[in-house]
């Protein structure tokens, strides 16, 4: 049975003045999201519409996004704000209106709150024997109060707090995460690990076990590194909670896979473990399951019970080891049934049935996994 195909109608209505004439690019999950090769023609002037028409399109969730030839150039609110791709199912012919409100590039790069700061350009991992950009956010009191502060350790820190140093296969994209705990009753101190920024170097980093891709992982590596030098680290030279209760973990994709190892290879140093939509698929041979199962059946005695926040979403699908389909939600359900009634673990499912696999995704889940864990810790 073929695939039915459909048109769609782009009416673009412009709003500013910026840029009138220039041309611009439509990109979108249709084209592999390729921000420059799809241009409609120019800027229409203030209050007009230019139409354009997507043909062919495959049935499905389409999204996309207005751009000037670059990443940097999207279209923003009139505030300055990143917008969320613009939706639309495709099953039929139709239109979708776009507006243009503003462009990203017109507002300053940074997006970093005040909080936010550089502990280290090169911090020294030695088990890996490597550098690594290190980021700290400090909560706004932290200057003139003598308080000490629960602390977030997170994975692909570079993503987590500015724009200006987010990169993604859907544009720059950062989590919000400086801006939640701002706007949160609750304070936290946040420290945040670059990821490599070589996709392969990165798995290296976040994988425990050989796969047929990587044959010699570091992430056992990266997790002691932490665990024996940043975190006494970062004990020493700041007014931290350091038991296990106060000491969380996130990360996602592949960084909420090393999470769920760092949660069960140190269950005395971390506590809360922010885990979302892990790559579980990308460990050969069920591996991770076969560590739960070690781990159940020879827990120690006397430890603090943790906390397992586990977010998906059922569209987020892969390709897994000899191009069986894989879906991550069912992964991370499985996961949940090993450890849900054992009295070790408290978790908290959230899956999410338009949930795709990105930062847009992990932006909104934050907010909600910060604020379950302060619950955890009243």
């Amino acid at each position: 049975m073929e695939d039915k195909r459909c048109h769609l109608i782009l009416e673009i209505i412009n709003h500013t003045d910026m840029f009138v004439g220039d041309p611009f690019f439509v990109t979108g999950n249709f084209n592999n999201w390729i921000p420059d090769t799809l241009s409609p023609g120019a800027i229409p002037p203030v209050g007009e519409k230019k139409q354009f028409v997507l043909r062919d399109l495959k049935e499905g969730l389409l999204e996309l996004k207005i751009n000037r030839g670059s990443w940097s150039t999207l279209t923003s609110t009139v505030n300055g704000k990143l917008e969320t791709p613009y939706t639309v199912e495709v099953g039929q012919d139709s239109t979708l209106e776009i507006p243009i409100n503003g462009w990203r590039d017109t507002f300053p790069a940074s997006t970093a709150s005040p909080q936010v700061h550089v502990l280290d350009e090169a911090f020294y991992f030695p088990e890996m024997d490597a550098v690594k950009p290190i980021w700290i956010y400090l909560p706004k009191e932290y200057q003139t109060s003598a308080k000490r502060y629960p602390v977030i350790y997170m994975h692909d820190g570079q993503h987590l707090f500015d724009e200006a140093t987010s990169a993604g296969r859907t544009g720059p994209v950062e989590w919000e995460v400086d801006e939640t705990i701002d706007g949160s009753r609750h304070e936290s101190i946040v420290v945040a690990i670059a990821s490599a920024s070589n996709p392969q170097a990165r798995k290296s980093e976040y994988l425990l076990n050989p796969t047929d891709l990587i044959s010699h992982p570091q992430g056992r590596s990266y997790l002691a590194d932490i665990v024996s030098t940043l975190k006494p680290f970062i004990d020493k030279n700041y007014r931290t909670l350091s038991d296990v209760r106060n000491t969380a973990m996130a990360g996602s994709s592949l960084g909420g896979l090393i999470t769920i190892y760092a949660g069960l290879r140190y269950p005395d140093v971390f506590g809360t473990l922010g885990i979302f939509s892990p790559s579980i698929w990308m460990d050969d041979n069920q591996q991770l399951f076969e560590t739960v199962e070690n781990v159940l059946q020879n827990q120690k005695t006397g430890l603090q019970k943790q906390n397992y926040y586990l977010y998906g979403g059922q569209l987020e699908k892969r390709s897994g080891p000899n191009s069986v389909a894989v879906n991550m939600t069912e992964n991370i359900q499985y996961f949940a049934s090993l450890v849900y009634n054992n009295n070790r673990f408290r978790v908290e499912m959230d899956i999410n049935p338009l949930g795709k696999h990105g930062a847009w995704y992990w932006q909104k889940v934050f907010p909600k996994f910060y604020e379950w864990w302060h619950k955890t810790l009243l």
